[in-house]
């Protein structure tokens, strides 16, 4: 019967890198950013009050609960790690595909959101469907104005070349 060295140890994890509630721990996210990394931060757990927080929330409802990778319950029923995920964001765990859908719309919503946030920073000439304004157009004139005789010359050019 082969016996092992003594020499080797059995490897045990001292820090708990999963958090069973859902998602990772911090001393999780510190592993995978030595390990590969990775800038992971916490999930947004309360209100998605600011444009990063909606981006982020969004963006993670959206690509983990539009097209799930696998159950929400296991065999036992427990939930899942995707399942638990929602948890580790705040949202309540989804028990079937249809919760998981619930939480993808809320995810796009929230992106929507974000993205009129984004929409009302930007300077009104450069907004989508924005009036023009005055001095746009009086800008764009002047351009025109001095690119008119150089137009000007390449057509009396053309008139001459074709006169001969």
């Amino acid at each position: 019967m082969p016996t092992r060295s003594p020499t080797r140890k059995s490897v045990t994890r001292t820090r708990r890198l999963k958090d069973p509630k859902g998602g990772l721990t911090a001393a999780g996210r510190e592993w995978f950013h030595e390990k590969e990394g990775a800038n992971l931060k916490p999930g947004v757990k309360g209100k998605a009050d600011t444009p990063e927080k909606l981006r982020r929330k969004g963006s993670f409802l959206r690509r983990h609960f539009a097209h799930p990778r696998g159950p929400m319950v296991d065999a036992k029923g427990q939930p899942t790690r995707l399942a638990l995920s929602a948890r580790a964001w705040g949202e309540p765990v989804p028990k079937d595909a249809a919760g998981a859908k619930r939480l993808a719309t809320q995810g796009t919503k929230l992106l929507e959101r974000y993205h009129a946030t984004q929409e009302r920073a930007k300077p009104a000439a450069k907004r989508a469907g924005a009036k023009k304004t005055r001095t746009a157009v009086a800008a764009r004139r002047a351009t025109a104005k001095k690119r008119a005789p150089s137009t000007a010359r390449k057509t009396a050019a053309r008139k001459r070349t074709k006169k001969t």
